[in-house]
């Protein structure tokens, strides 16, 4: 139920993401792009060092492989210049983004009449007006720039493996599904715990809050020690809520590590039949490793995002 109702809670959020967004269209469609750009960079490597093994290295030719080299340099230095300014114009629509948000919460508080205000809290407000709204920024920043870059270099690889051996590229399919259900679980179990610790953060900074205001009458009562204690336990609660969250969030890449090494593990062995019967080249060997590990990090990137999102939605929500 729950459940159900956070994800009723992020399609709207994400529909009325879209709304503030306007103005910033031309920049929220040219970071992904060049994102995009530096993917296929990235994705072309692994073939380039194939063909620097199998023709170069091979054939002790010295000018080829110069030649790969050089091209290798020039596509780092491009797939740089790409990456410099997918971060530039995907910072510059999650920050209008995150103005265009504030902007628009200010005025609504602005609009609640006095019981509305004491309804809803001074501390749950300036939570969601601070905190809340620059998670939901930093999900916009990182959506922006990973949301289709991750997927388009796993795809990507995917791909490019059945074009080198079919055989092989059947461990990366069975490895890939394992991958997206570890994700998918992760991610469903840290939701919940985030939206829980953005609660209990509300209810401390309501309690610092009530503390600043009659800190007088606490002295005058000598409450200092019952106040410090109701204090502690709450963050003792935050603390372990954050902690449970966090660690559940940071089994997301020891679990991927392993089961892309175990893909690479037998990838080798396979490959090692695969190149003796000369089925492939070892430069295509070495390339379906390249792919395996480029899934890797695009996975760990990806995990990262999944983990950032799930705080903008706690947030959002």
């Amino acid at each position: 139920m729950v459940q159900g109702a956070i994800k009723r809670k992020g399609g709207i959020f994400l529909v009325r993401l879209l709304r503030f967004l306007k103005g910033y269209e031309k920049e929220s469609v040219i970071g992904p792009l060049f994102k995009l750009f530096e993917a296929c960079l990235e994705l072309s490597v692994p073939l380039i060092m194939a063909s620097i093994i199998d023709d170069g290295i091979k054939n002790n030719d010295t000018a080829y492989i110069v030649r790969m080299g050089g091209l290798l340099i020039l596509m780092g230095f491009l797939g740089l210049v790409c990456s410099v300014i997918a971060q530039y114009f995907a910072a510059k629509a999650a920050f209008g983004f995150g103005t265009a948000l504030r902007r628009k919460v200010f005025e609504t508080i602005n609009g609640f009449t006095y019981t509305e205000l004491d309804k809803i809290g001074t501390s749950t407000l300036v939570n969601r007006t601070i905190t809340d709204i620059t998670q939901v920024q930093s999900g916009v920043n990182f959506g922006l720039r990973l949301f289709l870059r991750s997927p388009f270099i796993i795809l990507g690889s995917l791909i490019l493996s059945f074009l080198l051996d079919v055989q092989l590229a059947l461990i990366f399919v069975a490895i890939t599904p394992l991958l997206a259900i570890v994700i998918w679980a992760l991610m469903r179990f840290t939701m919940p715990i985030y939206k829980r610790a953005q609660g209990q953060l509300d209810k401390l900074a309501l309690l610092t809050r009530e503390s600043l205001l009659g800190v007088r009458v606490i002295r005058a009562f000598s409450r200092q020690e019952q106040e410090i204690e109701h204090f502690s336990s709450e963050n003792s609660t935050l603390r372990q809520t954050q902690l449970k969250g966090g660690s559940i969030s940071a089994l997301m890449n020891p679990l991927t590590y392993v089961l892309v090494n175990i893909g690479i593990l037998l990838l080798l062995q396979q490959g090692a039949f695969a190149v003796n019967f000369g089925r492939i080249s070892q430069g295509d060997l070495v390339a379906l490793v390249n792919y395996m590990n480029q899934i890797l990090l695009a996975l760990v990137a990806l995990s990262n995002l999944i983990v950032t999102v799930g705080k903008s939605f706690a947030g959002a929500v």
